[in-house]
């Protein structure tokens, strides 16, 4: 008889496909991962994984396991809140929320800040990337992105849109002067992503304004960029959320230049009726509805 316990490394190792983020996700080192599968495998007596070149790929019995593995997760998942031992109005415990880095700092922090005082039990991690991650494999329990979360058995649904527009500092103003129309725009200096590092191609969200003849300084970073606006290097395309946190920032154009990204909540099914991660995904969706004026308007 197998022992239950390897089918929690069974699952990581299967979701992530490779012995390190496993192993960093269940805070062992990778010969545990490598042992306890071994184990479940000489228990089960079959192979449950195509060792690679590259990592792991599920077998055709390792196929049928991570079903009814997944299926006895949610059901451990659930067993507190079934047996009243963790009282539903009062939630507990770690929730991870992954989101661009624009919102995440910007916007999502602060508010998150306001969530523990409401819900002290749940301790939120909120991770950014410039990729998404992905919750199929569960790198997260919530997304917030303005690109819907792709993969089986996910509950994805649009939750609000938020605003961009061109800013530029006072003082860069005062030195090349107020741009009046698109036109006098390709005389400008300009503040942009590194073309060919970005992850996901809305975020290159300039493009729809104008291709800039002139761009001063390139990051992957929003928080970098909005930092070189500010401080006088060019004009760049904001999100409102985040360039009205920044006093120093002016709107360019605030009539003519007009473009918006979807808000898209995303969590995996299994996981969506748990008591913490329910009360996150409430409070987001709540947010973005009672904050669309803020995130839309100037």
């Amino acid at each position: 008889m197998f022992d239950w316990n390897d089918l929690t490394y069974f699952l990581e190792l299967a979701r992530h496909g490779r012995l390190m983020p496993a192993a960093r996700r269940l805070k062992v080192d990778n010969t545990t991962v490598s042992r306890r599968i071994a184990e479940l495998e000489r228990g089960l007596d079959t192979k449950l994984f195509q060792r690679c070149s590259d990592g792991f790929l599920l077998s055709e019995a390792g196929h049928k396991l991570f079903v009814i593995a997944e299926a006895i997760e949610q059901k451990m998942l659930c067993v507190p809140e079934a047996l009243g031992l963790q009282d539903a109005a009062q939630p507990a415990g770690r929730v991870r929320v992954a989101s661009m880095e624009g919102i995440a700092a910007f916007y999502l922090s602060a508010k998150f800040s306001e969530f523990a005082a409401t819900a002290p039990g749940i301790v939120v991690e909120l991770v950014t990337e410039r990729h998404l991650i992905n919750l199929t494999k569960r790198e997260a329990d919530i997304s917030v992105s303005f690109v819907p979360p792709q993969g089986p058995r996910l509950k994805v649904r649009r939750v609000g849109e938020f605003r961009l527009a061109l800013f530029a500092s006072k003082r860069y103003l005062t030195r090349r002067g107020r741009p009046e129309t698109r036109a006098d725009l390709q005389d400008h200096d300009f503040v942009d992503y590194v073309d060919d590092l970005v992850a996901i191609e809305p975020v290159h969200w300039l493009l729809e304004v104008l291709r800039p003849t002139n761009v001063v300084f390139r990051s992957t970073s929003m928080a970098a960029q909005q930092t070189a606006a500010a401080t006088g290097a060019g004009i760049a395309l904001l999100p409102l959320f985040s360039a009205k946190t920044n006093p120093a920032l002016v709107p360019i154009l605030p009539d003519d230049v007009v473009v918006r990204r979807e808000l898209y909540l995303g969590v995996h099914e299994d996981i969506e009726h748990v008591g913490r991660v329910r009360a996150v995904t409430r409070f987001l969706a709540d947010l973005f509805t009672q904050e669309a004026d803020y995130l839309n308007q100037f």
